[in-house]
């Protein structure tokens, strides 16, 4: 039987790719800190989302992981 090529994939669940607004880059790992809604229609509402490094330095929670 022939032996497999690739790594076996992680099984953790898949992460986000995209803009900490706390270091102002772009980042792996980022989770949504806060949502603001300034009416309706699109682009009215503003995300924030931090990377892990940021949300540790910071002390911030996720709005899911929040009571």
């Amino acid at each position: 039987m022939a032996e497999p090529t690739q790594t076996a994939g992680t099984a953790t669940s898949p992460t986000a790719y995209g803009w900490c607004a706390w270091h102002q880059g772009h980042s792996g790992g980022v989770r949504l800190m806060d949502a603001f809604e300034c009416g309706s229609g699109p682009g009215t509402g503003r995300n924030l989302f931090a990377c892990a490094p940021c949300r540790e330095t910071h002390h911030l929670v996720p709005l899911a992981d929040r009571p």
